[in-house]
């Protein structure tokens, strides 16, 4: 009696075991046990306590199933701060067929992106960044049609960006910045592509007019080594809420009717722009800064309703328009860094009284500060640039 019950309650227990392991698929339930075994927790994280492959996978952390499938893949404590994980992306993570989302919090992953990740024909985020993600960009990203977000920053990506990724019909956003990308920047197709975040590359090249599609809101191209005129490339974002093109090697001029749509920030900085900067229309910008740039030509008067302006380290020429002094007297001007350019004067009284919200710094131009106001320590020690500079920049 005793042994026929040992017998069925054996049968019963592998039977609850086969039911439990059934509930996913065992393509998907043999790619979550690789994935686990290439990674491991960071010191102090213990997101896979979960992971106890006796019991159903639908309810380990990170994991959401459809049906029998895994549909979504979030690795590691979500929450700010945490340790994170270490280790390497197995290639099986291609075999979970049905997966739209893939992330991984920051941590200590390190190898090469698998260029399984492009079987995964459903999948329509993929985010793994803070990590030390190294190689390059797989091509074959590019056969992930369905993909509209695409974040692998702050890794240590090498190569180029390949020109697959320009053609993903619905991506959205576009975020690689903080690597070691080269090369230039290849067209993207997708019209309803609003975030591109490229700074703290090495790329180069020219930016083509074509290259970037109407539909972007947020653009940032900054630490680069770029070159080139950007006047068409800009004529055509006419949504655009966030520029930085500072710190690269641009060119040319830019139009002033590039002023018209509301940039909320816009950062040039420390390029090679040569002429005048010139708005048609006035602006409501919280923010522009095109410091260290080239710049030259007189300062549009139409630039008085930015907030904080940086127009330090150029070679603007000409006085100071007398609408920004209403404007900073007023102190609806809180930042106006003029340094470091060839103006020649500006209409203030000796006597005027710069409210203690706002910032003014006029010094090493072609003239004697009227007043000495505070200045960055970047500005350096001397009020006036030397007159033979100020002479040949003239002539």
């Amino acid at each position: 009696m005793r042994f026929t019950q040992l017998i069925w309650s054996l049968t019963l227990l592998l039977h609850f075991r086969f039911f439990t392991e059934a509930m996913l698929d065992p393509v998907d339930f043999l790619a979550l046990q690789a994935i686990r075994k290439s990674l491991h927790d960071l010191p102090g994280s213990n997101f896979f306590h979960s992971w106890d492959f006796t019991s159903d996978p639908c309810g380990f952390a990170g994991v959401y199933c459809d049906g029998d499938k895994v549909i979504s893949l979030n690795l590691g404590d979500p929450r700010a701060g945490s340790p994170g994980l270490s280790g390497r992306i197995d290639p099986a993570i291609g075999k979970l067929s049905a997966l739209t989302e893939l992330s991984i919090v920051p941590g200590r992953i390190m190898g090469a992106l698998p260029a399984t990740i492009s079987q995964l024909k459903n999948l329509r985020f993929l985010a793994i960044s803070r990590n030390f993600i190294s190689g390059e960009i797989p091509a074959s990203l590019g056969e992930v049609r369905r993909l509209r977000t695409l974040d692998l920053s702050y890794n240590q990506l090498t190569g180029s960006i390949t020109p697959s990724i320009g053609t993903l019909p619905e991506l959205t956003n576009l975020i690689l910045c903080h690597n070691h990308l080269t090369g230039s920047i290849p067209p993207f197709l997708s019209q309803s592509l609003t975030r591109i975040d490229l700074k703290r590359n090495s790329l180069t090249g020219s930016i083509s007019p074509a290259s970037l599609p109407p539909s972007l809101k947020y653009l940032s191209l900054a630490w680069n080594q770029l070159t080139g005129p950007v006047d068409r490339v800009l004529l055509r974002l006419n949504q655009l809420n966030y520029l930085d093109l500072s710190l690269n090697r641009l060119t040319g001029t830019i139009p002033g009717r590039i002023f018209a749509f509301p940039i909320t920030n816009l950062q040039l900085q420390r390029n090679f722009f040569y002429g005048l900067i010139q708005p048609a229309n006035q602006v409501t910008i919280p923010t522009v800064d095109l410091s260290y740039n080239r710049f030259s030509g007189e300062i549009s008067p139409l630039l008085s309703s930015v907030e904080n302006l940086y127009l330090n380290s150029n070679r603007f020429t000409g006085e100071v328009p007398a609408s920004f002094v209403e404007r900073l007297l007023s102190a609806s001007i809180q930042t106006l860094y003029l340094q470091h350019n060839f103006l020649t004067g500006i209409q203030i009284s000796p006597a005027a009284e710069i409210p203690v919200s706002s910032s003014l710094c006029l010094q090493y131009n072609c003239m004697v500060p009227p007043l000495q106001t505070p200045c960055p320590l970047k500005a350096g020690p001397q009020k006036t640039r030397p007159t033979t500079q100020c002479n040949e920049w003239r002539g």
